[in-house]
């Protein structure tokens, strides 16, 4: 199967926000729970500003005319991690297209990116829940490890 990657701009904005409430919704419906709260118009903004102001970027995997997938990419900072680093906050492949090595397209392209910006690492988190277990699997064969402890959030 022939993937073409893009780098979304801020018109694509909408389309992110499909994905993501995609994204969100199956993660809801593994997890039996409402852990999110989405509105697709706060995520459309909120895409196309990060997009514009470049604090984001967003690749989109196409096959023919038919988007496959996305991961979005952002910088962070930490002590730990020696300066700047970067997370991949989402990454979603349609269930029609997974499979068929879109989201090892994405990660590659992530791990190119990042060597570009300097990053020394590059990290993602999924839930440590039997739900998640070929998540985890699919991150361990793109060669990320386990670093440990459990992301938590607080609600403010």
């Amino acid at each position: 199967m022939s993937i073409c990657l893009t780098h979304a701009q801020p018109s694509d904005a909408p389309l992110v926000a499909d994905l993501v409430g995609e994204l969100l919704h199956e993660i809801m419906m593994a997890l039996g729970a409402k852990a999110f709260g989405f509105s697709h118009a706060e995520t459309e903004a909120r895409a196309r500003r990060w997009l514009a102001d470049g604090t984001y970027t967003v690749l989109l995997a196409y096959h023919v005319e038919k988007v496959a997938g996305f991961l979005a990419l952002s910088e962070s900072r930490a002590l730990y991690a020696e300066g700047a680093f970067g997370i991949i906050p989402d990454l979603y492949v349609r269930p029609a297209f997974r499979s068929c090595n879109v989201g090892t397209g994405l990660v590659a392209e992530a791990k190119k990116l990042s060597r570009a910006r300097g990053w020394t690492r590059l990290e993602v988190t999924t839930p440590p829940l039997p739900q998640f277990d070929r998540t985890l699997a699919f991150y361990e064969r793109q060669g990320f490890s386990i670093s440990g402890g459990r992301k938590m959030k607080l609600s403010l």
